[in-house]
């Protein structure tokens, strides 16, 4: 019976909090091949580390990687703010 009423409030608290909840965090439904996820998640594990992080460290590895090829976006993230006429700043791109 104890179980019935925990499941219950935990309901009530996801509908009572769901929108509070999307509003926070955003959860990609994607997925990657099995080989590929065990081993991601087994250096993962034995480095102590977690999904989160391993996305925000690829996220600034590709920003890294797009800022070698354009100069734009390089100085952005820089600090640099002594753009030349000529370099168009396409903040789209850069956001």
């Amino acid at each position: 019976m104890e179980k019935k009423d925990r499941s219950l409030k935990d309901k009530r608290y996801e509908e009572r909090h769901r929108e509070e909840r999307k509003a926070k965090c955003m959860v990609w439904g994607t997925s990657v091949p099995r080989e590929k996820a065990e081993q991601i998640n087994e250096f993962l594990k034995r480095y102590g580390y977690t999904k989160v992080q391993l996305i925000e460290a690829g996220y600034k590895a590709l920003l890294d990687d797009a800022a070698e090829h354009n100069l734009s976006l390089g100085k952005l993230m820089d600090g640099y703010d002594d753009f030349f006429g000529f370099e168009e700043i396409d903040k789209k791109k850069t956001e």
